[in-house]
């Protein structure tokens, strides 16, 4: 069971492929306890969940509720809302058809329809890196005064790390990223606990508002928030590493199967949705004051945040955070990049290689932001990264949904006409707040 190195179905130059570590976790029998069952599909969920809690959604998450207060939390309550139920759509693909998103695109649809769909979604995922790259730079710098440029160059290495431990198998990889994730959501119930925010005023937040789609600033956040929380390639992740689970491959295995992984992502994501959540409390309940400036730069944030808080520690708690988000985020977007060009286009490249590519793409523009424009250019880039991912939002949403919504292509394992409305009317709204930016945006 090594995963050193990613592939293909069909095995080329470079070592074994990744449907080769599929049905590699073995799962207990339908006999064995809910429990056991339960324990042995977790994982893959928490994989996914940490791109919803990457350096981009923090970047967002602190801008909108240092200007805006907590009225941006129905935007992060929906936006996970609709990525609950577009995961489980990955996870019923994968486990009902036995292929994750690309390759059943490649499939199913013309090489031109592949090629566009592959360009847009490496496009997301190079975002993604740039968010990545950007957080943990300021990371790093933060905690170590490392400079900003050479944090970005470091940024490199850090993903070879923890692809080193696929050596040891998927599950000591899932069982690290699980590490990290749990990292974030301490630090941040920690940060709560610091900040006593008024809870009537933190409810009154998740109750949508008009002025999200009327305020020009709040849309473009509203927008990059949609796309920082359910973000593309991470549909494409999960249809894929939801079948390294070795279930009984029988209508009632398959149906077991897709209960107990889509719990493990339904879980996982409500702790992705509680640490959005989080870090727009603590933006808004320390950074939004009358006569004090909108934060729009984590730099800013991690510098005022002990003063505020009235806590030593917070600061360093908060750079902790981002630190460990980045780093999970990174292995994640890594194994995403991976699965897209393997499954698109037939080609297949070593971990290693797919993340020394990624990172240098998206290094370009995070070198040019920082050396010039310093701190303030990479918040706005990180901003603007999340703004691009949800633009490219529907060129995975809707093949997805093309797939799981249709017997012709899941027979029985399709979903049925309630959930396929309400999953198009998610994929529908997602366009229509695309658009309606751009329009704001184009005419104002």
């Amino acid at each position: 069971m090594n995963l050193a190195v990613l592939g293909l179905n069909r095995v080329r130059k470079g070592g074994p492929s990744l449907p080769q570590v599929h049905r590699s976790v073995a799962v207990p029998g339908l006999a064995s306890s809910a429990a056991k069952r339960m324990m042995a599909f977790a994982g893959p969920g928490y994989m996914v969940a940490v791109g919803y809690m990457d350096p981009g959604n923090w970047a967002t998450s602190i801008a909108g509720g240092s200007q805006f207060g907590y009225a941006l939390l129905s935007v992060i309550f929906i936006s996970n809302l609709m990525a609950m139920a577009l995961q489980a759509a990955a996870v019923r693909l994968g486990l009902a058809s036995g292929q994750d998103l690309a390759q059943a695109c490649r499939q199913y649809f013309p090489p031109v329809i592949n090629g566009i769909l592959w360009v847009f979604c490496e496009v997301a995922i190079i975002a993604c890196n740039l968010a990545e790259v950007l957080g943990m730079a300021i990371g790093l710098n933060l905690l170590f005064g490392m400079p900003l440029l050479l944090g970005v160059c470091v940024t490199v290495l850090d993903v070879m790390l923890i692809l080193a431990l696929q050596s040891r198998g998927f599950r000591s990889l899932e069982a690290v990223i699980i590490a990290l994730v749990s990292v974030v959501g301490i630090c941040f119930a920690a940060q709560l606990l610091w900040l006593h925010p008024p809870l009537a005023a933190v409810l009154s937040g998740f109750i949508p508002r008009s002025e999200i789609v009327t305020n020009p600033l709040m849309l473009y956040l509203a927008v990059g928030i949609v796309g920082a929380t359910v973000m593309p390639h991470n549909l494409y992740l999960h249809s894929s590493i939801v079948q390294t689970r070795e279930h009984a491959q029988t209508p009632e295995g398959t149906r077991s199967a897709i209960r107990f992984a889509t719990i493990d992502s339904t879980v996982a994501l409500a702790l992705a949705l509680f640490v959005n959540a989080a870090i727009m409390v603590v933006a808004a309940g320390a950074f939004n004051r009358p006569g004090v400036a909108p934060i729009t730069e984590l730099s800013d944030a991690y510098a005022l945040l002990s003063p505020t808080l009235g806590v030593g520690i917070a600061s360093a708690v908060f750079g902790i955070a981002l630190l460990a988000s980045g780093l999970s985020a990174s292995v994640t977007g890594t194994l995403a990049g991976q699965i897209v060009m393997e499954g698109f286009l037939d080609i297949r490249l070593s971990p290693a290689m797919r993340a020394f590519l990624t990172r240098c793409i998206a290094i370009v523009p995070a070198l040019v932001a920082v050396a010039w424009y310093g701190n303030a250019g990479a918040g706005a880039l990180l901003v603007f990264s999340q703004v691009v991912l949800s633009m490219q939002l529907p060129f995975a949403v809707f093949p997805l949904l093309w797939f799981t919504t249709r017997r012709k292509h899941l027979g029985a394992f399709a979903f049925g006409w309630k959930m396929s409305l309400l999953l198009w009317m998610a994929a529908c709204l997602i366009v229509a707040l695309n658009v309606w930016m751009l329009q704001r945006m184009f005419t104002a």
